[in-house]
């Protein structure tokens, strides 16, 4: 009796097409994928990832992915979606909103610091909910400075562009050399060089700069941001 009943669950199984393997997939979630995939990018960068390698992470098959994630764009953002909702929930606003806007504007910074493979993905598709999360922010800290309705838009993206740009630029520096505490120095060095030994009357300017060239990059980040605020709250 005991074998027929074992006969009988094994063709049941052959009909639907279920396996050890399918149920192993179906234990599989989305955000485990997410999660999988965001250790990828931050280990080894945008290129690594692939399908075959976050299955391998994974221990599954890459048809399992493929059911929960369409394709490599649509992970990519899910996985810096993850991270920015999940940064900026667990923030609390500032009341104050021009702190709020500084506030929002190193947290996109030191993100892009922490997961380099952001910057290709930030300024792209500004309808992800990660990013109109940052623009919200932004918009909302603006209208409580009483910002024209008309401008508002104007000076959002000015914020926007601006933390982007810059978060972008110094991604693509990292993904490029990776920086270190000595070579920065090194770096900043052979510039001041450089620069001290241009010509007086053609670059005044430049060399009276040299002798400042090393800086610390959010402190530089943020007087960008307290310039724009500086400029708006002129304006208001």
């Amino acid at each position: 009796m005991l074998e027929q009943c074992s006969s009988y669950v094994n063709i049941v199984n052959m009909k639907t097409n279920k396996s050890p393997t399918r149920q192993r997939d179906d234990a599989l979630s989305k955000q485990r994928i997410v999660d999988a995939a965001i250790s990828i990018l931050d280990s080894d960068g945008e290129e690594a990832l692939t399908f075959r390698a976050l299955a391998s992470s994974l221990q599954t098959g890459s048809g399992a992915i493929y059911w929960h994630v369409a394709n490599k764009n649509e992970l990519l953002f899910a996985a810096m979606n993850e991270v920015i909702i999940h940064s900026i929930s667990g923030k609390k606003q500032d009341s104050d909103p021009i702190q709020a806007i500084r506030n929002i504007a190193l947290l996109v910074f030191e993100l892009v610091e922490e997961h380099p493979w952001l910057g290709n993905l930030i300024s792209r598709e500004p309808w992800q909910p990660g990013i109109l999360l940052i623009i919200e922010e932004i918009a909302g800290s603006l209208q409580k400075m009483d910002i024209p309705e008309e401008k508002l838009f104007d000076f959002t993206s000015v914020f926007i562009n601006y933390i982007f740009g810059v978060t972008s630029q110094n991604a693509a520096n990292a993904r490029g050399v990776k920086i270190t505490s000595t070579n920065r120095l090194d770096y900043f060095h052979t510039v001041r060089e450089q620069w001290a030994s241009l010509d007086p009357v053609q670059y005044p300017a430049v060399k009276r700069m040299a002798k400042f060239i090393e800086h610390n990059d959010n402190e530089q980040f943020l007087e960008g941001i307290d310039l724009i605020l500086s400029g708006i709250v002129s304006l208001n």
